[in-house]
């Protein structure tokens, strides 16, 4: 009995948690500002876990719209200022369009973000 209602408050959480994330993105993105590459990957559909794990190559050999400094929080208390690229919505366009990762599943994502992104 309390297996099955942990495990309903878990799933609850994660839904709440993934649908604030892409609300959080598409809000972003739609300001027209320049946004990070995870930002722009869960606003075209993917979950922010993957958009997470993927953005560092995502973004890597991309020349960055702007340039910013990020806040980060570290262990502890400490926080540490590190550069952040962010892309305007036609870079971060053309990219998906050929970024296709290794992983099967993954890539697979990023094509149906791609299709979706293109419509």
């Amino acid at each position: 009995m309390k297996a099955s209602s942990r495990s309903a408050r878990q799933t609850i959480r994660t839904r709440s948690a993934q649908t604030r994330a892409a609300h959080r993105a598409h809000r972003q993105v739609a300001t027209g500002l320049p946004q990070t590459a995870r930002t722009h990957l869960v606003a075209a559909g993917l979950d922010d876990t993957t958009a997470k794990r993927y953005a560092g190559a995502f973004s890597r050999g991309v020349q960055a719209d702007a340039t910013v400094q990020a806040p980060v929080k570290l262990k502890g208390r400490t926080r540490k200022l590190v550069p952040a690229k962010p892309y305007d919505v036609s870079t971060f366009a053309a990219r998906l369009s050929v970024y296709r990762p290794k992983d099967l599943t993954a890539a697979a994502r990023f094509e149906r973000a791609a299709h979706r992104l293109a419509a």
